[in-house]
């Protein structure tokens, strides 16, 4: 099996969840605490096309961080790459990579399809 890694925070449930299963099925991940080492643009963007959505669905509408970046609706790409940047909290978790293939641990059986 090639490397997994989960972009993971631990204070999150689905993340912590998330782990678990993975190491219930025999996967030990690379862990990225994405918080204390936050993705670049080119990351996001990588990881955006390896789960195949665009920024506006990998993005937390209810932090405060993203009003505070004036993002909305209407927000383009570049917009949303941008405010993940600055503020990783905006980024939905867990994301699990495997390859060139990613998932959202939302809900954590989400990954079963990655590894099996």
């Amino acid at each position: 099996m090639s490397a997994v890694t989960i972009y993971h925070n631990p204070r999150c449930s689905k993340s912590r969840n998330t782990l678990a299963l993975l190491r219930e099925n025999g996967v030990e991940p690379n862990i990225v605490l994405y918080l204390e080492t936050p993705p670049d643009s080119a990351a996001i963007k990588a990881l955006l096309k390896k789960l195949g959505i665009g920024a506006a669905e990998l993005v937390r509408r209810g932090e405060d961080e993203y009003k505070a970046s004036g993002l909305g609706k209407d927000s383009s790409e570049a917009e949303i790459v941008a405010a993940m940047v600055k503020h990783p909290k905006l980024i939905e978790r867990p994301i699990v990579v495997r390859g060139n293939k990613a998932v959202l641990g939302r809900p954590p059986e989400n990954v079963l399809a990655l590894i099996g």
